[in-house]
C-alpha cells in the first residue's frame, strides 16, 4: 500500500527573520526622529534674513504693513538708492484701488523721491516676478534686494532667481508676530501658515519651477 507522509516544513533562517524585523523598526524609529527633528526646525528654515546691498529693493505684495516698513527702513539704511513697492493692480478697498492708496501713502514719505510703485496683475510669486521684471526693464539694474514676510523669503527668493536669471537676489524678512513665528507650534496661526508656506514650496521646487 503507498503510504504517504507530511513532514512539517519550519524556516531554515529563523535568525535573519527577526534581524529583518529588527532593521524594519530601527528605520521606523530613524524617520520618525528625522520627521521630528524636521517638524522643530522647519519654520526656521523658511526664514532667510540676509539682505545685501543692491540697484533697488523690491518690497513685495500681499502685506501692506510690515514690509513696506521694512523696505523702508532698508532704503534708509542705504541697502539700496531706491526702492520698488509692488501693488495688486486689480485690488480695491471699497472704493478707492490699492493703486491710488499707495501713491497717496508714497507722496506722504519723506523718501517719495526714492520710491516707485510696480503695478502686479499676477495672483502668484512666481507671475509677480515677472511683473516686477516688466517694471524693472527701464532701469539699470543688476542686483535686487526682496523684502518680504519671513515665511515667503525662502520661496520668494527661489522663485526670483529663477525669473530674475542673470540678476543678484537677496531677501530680508519682515517680522509679524501676529501672524508668523519660527515655533510655529505655539499658536494655530502659525502653525497654518508654516504647513501651507511648505506646500507651496515643494510645489514650486518640484512642479512650478519646471513650467
Amino acid at each position: 500500500m503507498l503510504q504517504i507522509h507530511f513532514t512539517r516544513v519550519t524556516s531554515v533562517y529563523p535568525g535573519k527573520q527577526v534581524q529583518i524585523m529588527r532593521n524594519w523598526r530601527l528605520g521606523v524609529l530613524i524617520a520618525l526622529a528625522g520627521l521630528l527633528v524636521f517638524a522643530t526646525v522647519s519654520g526656521r528654515l523658511l526664514v532667510i534674513n540676509d539682505p545685501q546691498t543692491a540697484d533697488v529693493i523690491v518690497v513685495l505684495a500681499g502685506e501692506t504693513d510690515s514690509r513696506p516698513a521694512r523696505g523702508l527702513e532698508l532704503l534708509s539704511q542705504n541697502y539700496a538708492p531706491r526702492m520698488l513697492l509692488d501693488v495688486p493692480a486689480a485690488a480695491k478697498i471699497y472704493k478707492p484701488t490699492m493703486l491710488e492708496i499707495a501713491h497717496d501713502y508714497v507722496q506722504q514719505l519723506p523718501q517719495k523721491n526714492s520710491v516707485s510703485i510696480c503695478p502686479i496683475v499676477g495672483l502668484s510669486t512666481k507671475t509677480e516676478a515677472r511683473d516686477v521684471a516688466q517694471c524693472l526693464k527701464s532701469w539699470n539694474v543688476h542686483s535686487v534686494l526682496l523684502v518680504t514676510s519671513d515665511y515667503h523669503t525662502r520661496r520668494a527668493l527661489s522663485i526670483f532667481k529663477h525669473e530674475l536669471a542673470g540678476r543678484r537676489c537677496s531677501a530680508a524678512s519682515a517680522t509679524d508676530p501676529q501672524q508668523f513665528g519660527i515655533e510655529w507650534w505655539q499658536h494655530r496661526q502659525w502653525a497654518k501658515l508654516n504647513f501651507g508656506e511648505w506646500l507651496r514650496l515643494m510645489w514650486w521646487e518640484a512642479v512650478d519651477r519646471w513650467i
